[in-house]
């Protein structure tokens, strides 16, 4: 038997070098910023199919890619901040689409906020009824549009445009050249410059019907078979907001039928069943 000290042990490997012995598998989970990411752009696409911004059934491939994504969820949040709901974005999306393109600027718009807050002084509850009447309104230009439309507004003595209702919307959306054909229409028909603008203020929604298609057919109709005058209109400038076909023609020709002339507002104002009972 050897002497023990000419014995040779092997060296017992140390951990550091056993670990430098084992081939390890490749890490099967991603870097962890990437999965921060991915899920950030996938909660993104999310929130905005909730709002219906994109639509929910929108195929992968037509999805805003992430840098895309984050400009829509910068322009929610602008308009957020100018007091819009959640529940609003449906129909801005649907009427404005480019208000969510890429090529849109939250601070192209900034300027009407302000008119509308400033020389409107409207509320931000009453700015953003009126938007989404007229989503155009965002692109309508203050200076060459929006000032000039509500300066002539204001002179014919048209009140409460900052109430949001579709006429309110759509007429500041109106070039003032619009406006003023309205008003030479009236003035061609006889009235006085201050009974045309009397007119415009008690019936502003006059300014959105069509001369040849609605004003002209039914004053026509006004002079020619009922045989009556200008001053009529000016004392009932509502007549021209009635219906010829269903309401002013088939009322003119029953009392006709019983000789019988009234005022124009009794007339047109008065219900079916009342105007019918009245003269049967």
């Amino acid at each position: 038997m050897p002497p023990l000290h000419s014995l040779c042990l092997l060296p017992t490997p140390s951990s550091s070098s056993s670990r430098s012995l084992i081939s390890h598998p490749p890490n099967p989970n991603p870097n962890p910023h990437f999965i921060k990411f991915r899920t950030s752009y996938r909660e993104n696409l999310r929130y905005l199919k909730t709002l219906r911004v994109i639509h929910p059934d929108t195929k992968p491939n037509k999805l805003p890619l992430p840098d895309a994504a984050d400009h829509i969820l910068a322009t929610v949040d602008f308009l957020k901040s100018k007091g819009f709901s959640d529940s609003d974005f449906q129909r801005l999306a649907f009427l404005s689409p480019n208000l969510f393109s890429s090529n849109f600027d939250p601070a192209d718009v900034s300027p009407v906020f302000d008119f509308l807050a400033g020389e409107l002084s409207a509320s931000a509850e009453e700015s953003c009824g009126l938007i989404l009447r007229c989503p155009d309104l965002l692109f309508s230009d203050v200076e060459f549009c929006l000032r000039p439309t509500l300066h002539f507004l204001k002179q014919l003595g048209v009140e409460k445009l900052s109430s949001p209702t579709n006429l309110n919307a759509h007429l500041l959306n109106t070039r003032v050249e619009k406006l003023r054909g309205k008003m030479r229409f009236l003035m061609s028909l006889g009235f006085t410059y201050q009974e045309a603008a009397k007119v415009c203020e008690r019936l502003p929604a006059i300014f959105g019907y069509s001369v040849e298609g609605n004003l002209r057919p039914k004053y026509e109709y006004l002079v020619e078979e009922m045989e009556r005058s200008v001053e009529e209109l000016v004392k009932f400038p509502q007549y021209f907001g009635f219906s010829l076909e269903k309401r002013i023609a088939p009322r003119h020709l029953h009392l006709k039928e019983r000789n019988v002339r009234i005022p124009l507002n009794r007339m047109l104002l008065w219900s079916d069943h009342r105007f019918y009972a009245k003269w049967k």
